[in-house]
């Protein structure tokens, strides 16, 4: 009896060679960009391989170790640092409720006022908040109401931006409910959107007072108040000692605030 011929093997490649092609162009491309970018911004690796010594020398000889002695002083800063952070957080989380209403278009049927709104939410977001700043230091002067009022109206933008987007994704129902039974504006909105949207309005809130109290720190260095006035300062008169205890509080208070902030916006949502 002949042997029956036996059946060729058949290979089943598990990605097909075209996904392969493209996966290889695209590396080659972004691979081409990098060495774009290192040749237009002047980025030499030796260099910087050759900086590390000077980085080294400046954290084990001029930072650490850190003057103890300074504690209360940095600590006096930070409390208004943290001041600063939570009015701004407080006007802006007040500001942006109205806006969020304005800006989505399941409750403003405007056309007109919804893109007027949008438009002044995304020129808000737009001006960086040292920008704002700046501006405000030359009008109002230098202390931490300048601070103040520029986190405040960089973060309502932010805030009434993510406010409106989630506003605009929720349920229909409960708004046709009360708009059928006679309700008002005002009374769709106090019972058909804000239990909707309440636990991220807070979630919303807890992030942009983690974002104002960094972004504080960095507008001390222009004026405008807070633990940043007093790194500027010791970083002029090339106190590294004191610097490093001031970087000391700083990272041990922004991440008790992260967790105690990521723990509540866990619980609401």
């Amino acid at each position: 009896m002949a042997n029956k011929p036996e059946k060729a093997e058949v290979k089943i490649h598990i990605v097909s060679r075209r996904f392969v092609v493209r996966m290889l162009t695209t590396v080659t491309v972004f691979f081409l960009l990098y060495l774009a970018a290192l040749y237009r911004t002047n980025a030499d690796p030796i260099r910087l391989m050759q900086g590390l010594g000077i980085i080294w020398d400046m954290i084990f000889i001029d930072l650490l170790p850190p003057d103890w002695r300074y504690f209360s002083t940095s600590f006096e800063y930070l409390v208004e640092t943290w001041n600063i952070a939570l009015l701004s957080t407080t006007f802006a989380a007040v500001i942006a409720l109205p806006l969020t209403f304005l800006a989505s278009h399941n409750i403003n049927k405007n056309p007109f006022l919804y893109r007027f709104i949008r438009t002044i939410l995304n020129f808000l977001r737009t001006i960086p908040d040292i920008i704002l700043a700046i501006i405000v230091v030359a009008f109002i002067g230098m202390g931490a109401v300048s601070g103040i009022v520029a986190l405040t109206v960089f973060t309502s933008g932010i805030l009434a931006k993510m406010l409106s987007e989630t506003t605009e994704g929720i349920s229909q129902g409960p708004l046709d409910a009360i708009m059928a039974s006679g309700g008002n504006k005002l009374q769709i909105i106090r019972y058909g959107v804000m239990p909707q949207i309440l636990p991220y309005y807070a979630s919303y809130t807890l992030y942009v007072l983690e974002i104002n109290v960094k972004a504080s720190v960095v507008l001390g260095f222009i004026g405008a108040g807070g633990i940043g006035q007093l790194l500027n300062r010791n970083m002029k008169f090339f106190r590294y000692d004191r610097l490093s205890m001031i970087l000391i509080v700083l990272f041990l208070t922004i991440t008790l605030i992260d967790l105690v902030s990521n723990r509540v916006r866990g619980y609401l949502e």
